[in-house]
Formats: C-alpha cells, sequence, structure tokens
C-alpha cells in the first residue's frame, strides 16, 4: 500500500487491550502508517478506568488528534479527560456496545473508522455531566443502573450485549422508589419512579430508542421519568417505545433541561454510558454545550440539516407539560 503524502501531525492511541476489530491493535498501526503520522504516542490499558490519565498525558503532550479504542465505557472515561480541551477525538468503536459512535454514523469497521478519524469533519458536539463527572451517550439512575450494574460483573464478556437483556429481567420487577425532579430549578416531577434516565443522543445502552428529539448538538439534555413498575408495564412500555414515540406511553414522561436535580427516597445506583458508579441520594446533571471536538463522518452532499424550531418550552399533549406531577 502506498503511503499517503502529506503529515498529520501527533496523533495519540488510546486502546483498551481487552476490544477487539477487525485485524486488530496490528492493524490499526498499520493504517496508521498509511495516514503519514507525523508522531504516534501510544498508550494501551487493561482497564478503561486507566485511561483518562493516559488522555491527559496525550493533551500535555500536544496530540493533535485522539484515537479512542473500545466501546462507550472506555470513550466515557475519554472524553471526562477531554472535555473543554478542544483537542480532537476520534473513535474506534471496538466494544461491546458503541453507541456512541453508532448515533453518529461512524460504523464498526476498522478501515473506515481510521479514515473518518483522519479525514471527517469536526463537531463541536455536546456532553453530559452528572456530579461532575462527563458522558457522551446518556446517564440513568434507578432500574437501568441496576441492570447495568449486574452486565458489568463479567457478564458482558461472556454474553455480550445480550446481557442487558438479561439482566433487565432480573430488574422489571424492582420497588419504586419516591423522586423529586427539578428542570432548570422548577418542580417537575414528584412521585414513585423506577428510573431517570438523561440522553445526548437518541440511542441508548442497549440500543434502546428512548429519546425521540435527541440531538448532541443542540445545547439541550433530554430527561426521561419512567414509573413502569413489574414485567406487563415494562413490556407495554417498551413496545410502545420500538413502534411510536418513547413519551407516548403512559408510563413515560420526558422533556428537555440544560440542569436537573434529582432528589431520591433511597440510595440508589447510578451510571454513565453503560458503566455503573456507584450509589447516590441525590444527583445534578447538566448539559456541557461544545464540550466535545469529535472527528465524525462527512454528510452527503444533497444531505441538509432538518430546520428544527428552538425549544420554547414544551410540547403540549406528548408527556412535556412543564407543571408537577404526583404520582
Amino acid at each position: 500500500m502506498t503511503k499517503k503524502q502529506g503529515k498529520a501531525g501527533t496523533v495519540a492511541v488510546i486502546a483498551h487491550q481487552r476490544k477487539s476489530l477487525g485485524g486488530g491493535l496490528d492493524e490499526l498501526r498499520r493504517l496508521l502508517a498509511d495516514e503519514g503520522v507525523d508522531e504516534l504516542l501510544w498508550y494501551e490499558v487493561p482497564k478503561s478506568k486507566k485511561a483518562p490519565k493516559q488522555a491527559r498525558k496525550a493533551v500535555k503532550k500536544g496530540a493533535d488528534l485522539v484515537i479512542v479504542w473500545g466501546g462507550d465505557g472506555m470513550v466515557q472515561r475519554c472524553v471526562d479527560a477531554l472535555a473543554g480541551s478542544g483537542t480532537r477525538v476520534g473513535i474506534i468503536p471496538a466494544g461491546t456496545a458503541n453507541m456512541f459512535a453508532k448515533n453518529l454514523g461512524i460504523p464498526e469497521d476498522l478501515p473506515e473508522a481510521v479514515r473518518i478519524a483522519f479525514h471527517g469533519e469536526d463537531r463541536k458536539l455536546d456532553l453530559g455531566r452528572v456530579n461532575g463527572e462527563h458522558f457522551a451517550v446518556m446517564a440513568g439512575v434507578g432500574f437501568d443502573a441496576e441492570m447495568i450494574k449486574d452486565a458489568d460483573r463479567g457478564l458482558k464478556d461472556r454474553m455480550g450485549r445480550a446481557a442487558y437483556f438479561w439482566t433487565g429481567l432480573r430488574h422489571v420487577r424492582g420497588e419504586l422508589v419516591t423522586m423529586q425532579i427539578k428542570i432548570d430549578g422548577t418542580p417537575w416531577f414528584e412521585g414513585e419512579a423506577s428510573c431517570v434516565l438523561f440522553g445526548n443522543v437518541g440511542t441508548i445502552t442497549g440500543g434502546i430508542e428512548a429519546f425521540d428529539d435527541a440531538r448532541p448538538d443542540d445545547g439541550w439534555l433530554e430527561v426521561g421519568v419512567t414509573t413502569a413498575s413489574g414485567p406487563i408495564q415494562w413490556a407495554r412500555t417498551l413496545g410502545r417505545m420500538s413502534v411510536s414515540r418513547s413519551d407516548s406511553s403512559p408510563f413515560v414522561r420526558m422533556t428537555r433541561a440544560r440542569k436537573v436535580t434529582v432528589k431520591l427516597g433511597r440510595a440508589m445506583s447510578y451510571e454513565l454510558d453503560g458503566g455503573a458508579k456507584g450509589t447516590v441520594t441525590r444527583l445534578k446533571a447538566e448539559v456541557v454545550p461544545g464540550g466535545l471536538v469529535l472527528r465524525a463522518p462527512r454528510p452527503a452532499p444533497a444531505e441538509e440539516e432538518p430546520s428544527r424550531p428552538a425549544p420554547s418550552g414544551e410540547k403540549a399533549g406528548t408527556g412535556r407539560e412543564p407543571a408537577v406531577t404526583k404520582a
């Protein structure tokens, strides 16, 4: 293969050693050589929690592009460290769950993902932040976090994406918890619920199309609360979500916000981008507009961004009324 002319500057690779795509890291090295990289900084980590230190090191060494090799958990750890730095980020979706890449059109194809990382367009994307830590896809507290916590216990390595389905079945009978939710300082929900979700993109962990109106560059965080309990109500909720808007379910209420506070009746698990983070009794979530510079696929020449009116309140009749709900 002929080496391409021109230099790509200083490129850092932060790779999860246990994740694989295509011909693996050996093929990645060959593809990087073809791109004419001036200087390559190479960091491999055995666990995603080791990645932030390497990401910060790459920025200090002047990386023009940081390529993240792994799934959503690896990406979340890296973007948390890189948020606000202005450093370009490329994603190689090599994990069990690659929802951020999928939402942005980055395929699970190694040569194409590398091509996008070097020749795609720079997009300034929003991030979410919960209790001081950034996320790219979604965050949640309650049912979804309990499901994800169980899936993290080695189950994803054995079962892949099916781990979320399996652990979900185990938690559909979970108890409802009293929650008080404020949207941009205004009371919005008060009552019993099974989970609260915050979305930056439409399709979230587990491949669920949860947030119909989400866009990662609109300066808003999507918020959803679910009151479903038991297998019948959850089946109705997921069934309605699969054929219509999520907020068409009587067990789902949604809105958009810039800042959200959640007070829980008891300590519950929470998660960021499919990674369990511990237990809390309070959450503060907010959007970080333009917090990440990502190399994304270039749109087709004839493709135009659909117009979307600026939000001026909540949509009537879609479960987005601003009044307090008492369940």
